[in-house]
């Protein structure tokens, strides 16, 4: 300490004036002011704030007892239920480790996951229990690890399932007194979740993050959204993504009431928004479509402003243009797993008001700036770190920089360098900087078609298709070609009630776009999704080469 600085004498941290950052502290807050408001509503299931932080005080204290402690890794197997609010409250205030499982994974990798994070308790839903039973038996023959199991025996579960483990989870809470408090980390760097990436290209790495960025990525998407006090939050959202985006931490922080969604389609959507008066949710634009695509009569009855939030994928302009017409007022957030989920935003001017439907739709449809709480954003060439021009046609990649930024990848110190080279993370994303400093993605580098040496961006060719008002669900992939290198393919899911010809099509698609961004081929199939509405394009990219062969 430099003696001469006047401001370091005798004005150290102490507990009075330094606390770690944790978004533990929302549930206690919560549960103090606000402790008689409703927290969770799921079917006939209603508890209070206080009710909550006391179910979770009691789960952490079993999970002490079953000696969960720093850096122990809790793994959760729920869909969105109570049950999920809990854990995500419970765990860190342990300052142990939460990891959500994907509820669509198989049993050999979901074994690989809970053996990677070194798992030493898992929870979960009666609904999964012939995959979780396959996964326990992988894990110890495979290896050689056994765990603690807590089942879960949901009150909105009618179906079958066996219960795995020795505890009951309702059982459980009643044989402990809750903890005093709870604590969460004390230190803010320390990890507060591990969560999975998809894996498509080799081992899916597991991305720590760290209670100090929960924190403030938990205010961010209240200070983003302009979240009032007391929402009522519809989780249509997997709380297994991302942790819900942070959004667990967001609506106790505002003392608001998760309504719990086991499952997410538009007739249980649609009425829950009716039922409890609905005003925030978030979704990938897959679900956003569904509630587009629904019959108007489905849609009766909902008077209030409904906010929705949208990432996951880069969301076409026909969905951002169809919400519009419902009358959901829509804010576009972009973001990975890496970054606590969205951590940039279209943030909407005043002035945007006065465009037409069609450039209000196009600047909405960009994934923005930063969030307010998030040091850097910028594009850049990956080669050279330097900064693209604000033109809107020099291409880069998106990289992020902050405190809502990963710790890293859990045991891969290779992939953890290579993502933070250079001082900031990289994304992945191709991106243009356009002359506001907003940035619009034009593709993964991954998903750049390269014909005849021209650069395709499958997204702008899919945004041509979505405008089509037969096209449900599209991607557009490389195909293989001898003459160009590649060329796109086009695959389609219709609406129910549609009826259109790949011709047609075809011909829209060229009233919209340069000739060689034209699909050359238009297949009608089912698209592959993760459960979280992201199309997966690497199966799609192994469909395409095997029309190619053909």
């Amino acid at each position: 300490m430099n003696s001469d600085n006047i401001y370091e004498r005798g004005l150290d941290k102490n507990s009075a004036n330094f606390v770690a950052l944790s978004p533990v502290s929302f549930v206690e807050r919560s549960a103090e002011v606000f402790g008689d408001l409703p927290a969770v509503v799921h079917g006939a299931r209603r508890y209070s704030w206080a009710q909550v932080r006391e179910r979770s005080a009691r789960l952490a204290a079993a999970l002490r007892s079953l000696g969960i402690g720093r850096g122990d890794t809790v793994s959760v197997m729920l869909p969105n239920t109570p049950e999920m609010v809990e854990a995500h409250y419970a765990v860190p205030a342990l300052n142990a480790v939460l990891n959500t499982l994907n509820t669509r994974l198989d049993a050999s990798l979901l074994a690989w996951q809970m053996n990677h994070c070194e798992a030493k308790v898992l929870i979960t839903d009666r609904e999964f229990a012939p995959t979780i039973a396959a996964a326990l038996r992988l894990l110890k023959d495979e290896h050689g690890r056994s765990l603690t199991v807590i089942d879960v025996n949901d009150s909105e579960y009618a179906g079958a399932g066996e219960l795995l483990g020795r505890f009951e989870y309702e059982a459980l809470l009643a044989e402990h007194m809750p903890l005093a408090r709870l604590e969460g980390a004390q230190d803010e760097w320390d990890a507060i979740a591990v969560s999975y990436t998809s894996g498509t290209t080799g081992d899916p790495k597991g991305v720590v993050t760290h209670h100090r960025g929960a924190y403030l990525n938990a205010v961010s998407n209240a200070a983003t959204w302009t979240m009032p006090h007391f929402p009522t939050y519809l989780w249509t959202l997997p709380m297994f993504h991302c942790n819900g985006w942070c959004f667990p931490w967001t609506v106790a922080m505002l003392g608001g009431t998760n309504v719990c969604l086991r499952r997410v389609d538009a007739p249980h959507i649609l009425a829950a928004m009716r039922e409890h008066g609905i005003d925030h949710y978030c979704a990938a634009p897959i679900v956003h479509n569904l509630l587009i695509a629904a019959p108007a009569d489905m849609r009766a009855g909902i008077t209030q402003k409904v906010r929705g939030m949208v990432a996951g994928a880069a969301p076409p302009a026909s969905m951002i243009e169809g919400m519009a017409k419902l009358g959901f007022d829509i804010t576009h957030v972009y973001g990975l797993t890496e970054v606590y989920g969205p951590a940039a935003v279209a943030v909407k001017r005043d002035s945007w008001a006065d465009e037409t439907l069609s450039e209000q739709t196009r600047l909405n449809g960009r994934q923005g700036v930063r969030y307010a709480l998030q040091e850097g954003m910028t594009v850049m060439g990956a080669a050279d770190m330097i900064e693209t021009p604000a033109d809107g046609e020099t291409m880069g990649e998106i990289m992020f920089r902050g405190n809502i930024v990963m710790k890293g990848y859990l045991k891969n110190s290779v992939a953890t360098a290579q993502a933070f080279e250079g001082g900031w993370f990289h994304t992945g994303d191709l991106a243009v900087m356009e002359a506001d400093r907003y940035v619009k993605i034009k593709d993964r580098s991954k998903d750049i078609i390269i014909s005849g040496g021209e650069n395709i961006s499958s997204l702008e060719v899919e945004d041509a298709l979505y405008r089509h008002p037969a096209v449900l669900s599209c991607a557009v992939v490389a195909r293989p070609d001898d003459k160009w290198g590649e060329t796109p393919v086009a695959f389609v899911e219709l609406r129910a009630d549609a009826n259109v010809t790949a011709a047609e099509l075809v011909a829209h698609c060229k009233s919209l776009l340069a000739g060689y961004k034209v699909p050359r081929e238009v297949r009608f199939e089912e698209i592959p999704k993760t459960s979280t509405g992201k199309i997966q394009k690497f199966t799609l990219r192994e469909r395409a080469r095997v029309i190619t062969s053909k």
